[in-house]
């Protein structure tokens, strides 16, 4: 749209009002939407999740847990604002690109509780890699990968098929659905 007063950009930036759950409740919203068309389960995950913990923390009067803000840094978005909430939102023309910082390398589809898991490759890692680990109701922790196992029980140094299905010795159990992901510059240039 333009005028006399220049050009604005529409849907420069993601809506972002994780930071102000206590206040919308405070409000009285008691619904809240969060826009995830045409978005991946991972996005729909971890939004959810960081959101959720908002909600209960805003419930009990407590601060946002720092790790669960951080969260929605971990998906593709572009550029956070809090919209029309706190007057005009003003115009962003950097960019419009999404940031993609993060890559999926691993489903858990199920995991005992000293930690035996079985997992699918999603994308490639090896034995040795530090990698991040966030799942349901789970707080992200690292994991330092070790030699994993083919479901004969043969050592396994990489994965490579992709929907591979393997064994691995995590750190803590961990719900089945929880992700392996590393940091990676995913955003198109």
């Amino acid at each position: 749209f333009e005028d006399e007063k220049g050009t604005y950009i529409l849907n420069s930036r993601d809506m972002c009002m994780i930071d102000h759950v206590a206040e919308l409740r405070d409000a009285g919203v008691d619904c809240v939407k969060i826009e995830g068309r045409a978005k991946s389960a991972y996005y729909a995950a971890i939004v959810t999740g960081a959101y959720r913990h908002a909600i209960d923390a805003a419930c009990l009067g407590k601060p946002l847990d720092p790790v669960w803000r951080d969260e929605v840094e971990h998906i593709s978005h572009r550029r956070y604002s809090t919209g029309f909430y706190y007057g005009e939102p003003g115009q962003y023309t950097e960019s419009s690109r999404y940031l993609r910082d993060w890559q999926i390398l691993a489903v858990i589809e199920s995991c005992d509780a000293a930690g035996n898991a079985v997992l699918s490759l999603r994308n490639k890692f090896s034995a040795g890699d530090t990698l991040e680990i966030v799942g349901p109701d789970c707080r992200p922790f690292e994991w330092t990968v070790p030699v994993m196992e083919d479901l004969d029980g043969l050592p396994l140094r990489e994965p490579r098929t992709p929907q591979m299905r393997f064994r691995a010795k995590l750190p803590q159990p961990v719900p089945a659905y929880s992700l392996v992901r590393r940091a990676a510059n995913l955003s198109a240039k």
